[in-house]
């Protein structure tokens, strides 16, 4: 399983980008979830549960993703390393 990077990017398997902005527990049940902001249209935000947000994409639901993770951390290199 993955680790999850606050204030990170992360594409979600369908291709949109997110912003992880931190994590929150649920009062009644102490579960925790991942706060993360849209990165496209209105930048709302969203909740998930972090168990949800970290687990691998169902294969067999989509057997031709590329990607391994429901959210992937994304690799953003600094304009002023170009």
């Amino acid at each position: 399983m993955q680790e999850l990077k606050l204030k990170r990017v992360y594409r979600h398997f369908k291709g949109d980008h997110y912003l992880v902005e931190d994590l929150a527990k649920h009062s009644e049940t102490g579960e925790t979830y991942v706060i993360y902001r849209k990165l496209y249209g209105d930048g709302s935000l969203w909740i998930r549960p972090l168990a949800m947000f970290l687990e691998e994409v169902d294969r067999e639901k989509y057997p031709d993703c590329p990607q391994q993770y429901r959210f992937q951390l994304l690799d953003i290199p600094s304009v002023k390393d170009l």
